[in-house]
């Protein structure tokens, strides 16, 4: 059955669908010997896709790698960046062509999946799939009771230096939501973090470092999925 290109190479382990077609556009993707064009649709079981002269086929799901990075601050969420900065994929294992499931501001740190998955990065990135996605904040500012109940903040305490740390939680990733949720009830973020996306979370992870999903994780990422 012919699939869109870009949702072959994603579902392969190949890069994104975004990044998929950014290499399709540069020429690097051929089906059967010919320059593939974006929005083109190929049968992996059928046709030669190539990617760089390397064959690709569709992946067997159960032999897809998905890991949890400590995202550390000012690193960006992608794998090369044309202005040089930081971004996660020196974080990442070598071995395999890892990509990141959705985004988080280079300030943001914390829970990063990253996977050879794209079925899996289209699930959780899907906010009508209702993921939760839970952030610790440290702000300054009031925290008074319309605010709390704007951001449905919970677990609020004060800390020793002034500021306030809360956690909210949210089923949709818009871009610096959260930031933009704090900023409009008046607090300024002193710092934020993912500690929690569906079943993984951050632990005592170390900032910068890399772990696999622990069985309940992949256990319970696997039933969402075939809930949804």
């Amino acid at each position: 059955m012919k699939v869109r290109l870009n949702k072959l190479l994603a579902d392969a382990g190949v890069a994104s669908r975004r990044a998929s077609d950014k290499l399709i556009e540069s020429g690097k993707v051929f089906i059967d010997g010919r320059r593939a064009s974006v929005g083109a649709l190929a049968d992996p079981q059928t046709q030669r896709v190539t990617v760089n002269g390397r064959r690709i086929g569709q992946r067997d799901s159960r032999n897809h790698i998905t890991i949890v990075l400590n995202k550390p601050a000012g690193v960006i969420t992608t794998l090369s960046d044309e202005h040089g900065r930081p971004s996660v994929e020196q974080y990442l294992p070598k071995q395999q062509r890892l990509f990141p499931i959705g985004r988080l501001d280079a300030d943001t740190t914390g829970v990063l999946l990253c996977t050879t998955d794209g079925g899996l990065a289209r699930f959780l990135t899907n906010a009508a799939n209702g993921v939760a996605k839970h952030y610790e904040v440290t702000a300054r500012g009031k925290l008074e009771p319309p605010s709390i109940s704007a951001l449905g903040a919970r677990n609020i305490r004060a800390l020793a230096d002034g500021s306030i740390q809360f956690t909210i939680v949210l089923t949709e990733g818009k871009n610096r939501q959260v930031r933009r949720m704090c900023a409009s009830q008046g607090l300024r973020i002193v710092s934020l973090a993912r500690t929690r996306f569906g079943p993984v979370e951050l632990g005592d992870l170390k900032t910068g470092s890399t772990r696999a999903l622990k069985p309940h994780e992949e256990r319970e990422l696997n039933e969402l999925r075939a809930k949804a």
